[in-house]
């Protein structure tokens, strides 16, 4: 006999007397970045490239509506292939949220502040001022790094010694 759409597939899960049929909702995953509204996404292409954005609606297994009023992304549909799923996420949004609810949970929850505190986003930076550096930019880090090395490997020596 097959298992109807509307029908709950049983889990099975190690309990005190052997294995014991639980619930998908006590279910244990690793994967703990699922797409649903309120989840906090980093755009990979397009014009707003390295900003973030919030998952409004969910359209298809394809696509999502995403806003993000305080980082000028406008509102829109956007692939979820173009989208990072980020830790973060707004608690408590309802499905469909304007860009006027969805601005007053992102500064009431501080969203932004905690994405430029994480490291992802700290190394984002690095990475970008790293690329706008010019040739004589980064001839002075590699003399830097050249006299950094040179200190390490002279307080190395006399520990050795």
């Amino acid at each position: 006999m097959g298992c109807t759409l509307l029908e709950e597939r049983p889990f099975w899960r190690p309990g005190e007397a052997g294995w014991v049929e639980a619930k998908s909702d006590e279910v244990d995953s690793n994967f703990k970045r699922f797409v649903e509204v309120g989840r906090v996404v980093l755009l990979k292409s397009g014009p707003s490239a390295g900003k973030i954005a919030v998952i409004s609606e969910i359209i298809d297994h394809n696509r999502a509506i995403i806003d993000g009023p305080t980082t000028d992304v406008p509102r829109q549909s956007y692939p979820f292939k173009h989208l990072t799923l980020t830790p973060l996420k707004i608690v408590g949004l309802p499905r469909g949220a304007g860009s006027g609810p969805l601005k007053k949970q992102l500064e009431k929850q501080a969203i932004v502040e905690k994405w430029s505190k994480s490291g992802w986003a700290q190394k984002l930076v690095a990475v970008e001022k790293r690329r706008s550096l010019n040739d004589f930019d980064r001839f002075k880090v590699m003399l830097a790094k050249k006299q950094r090395r040179d200190i390490v490997r002279k307080a190395l020596g006399k520990s050795k010694a």
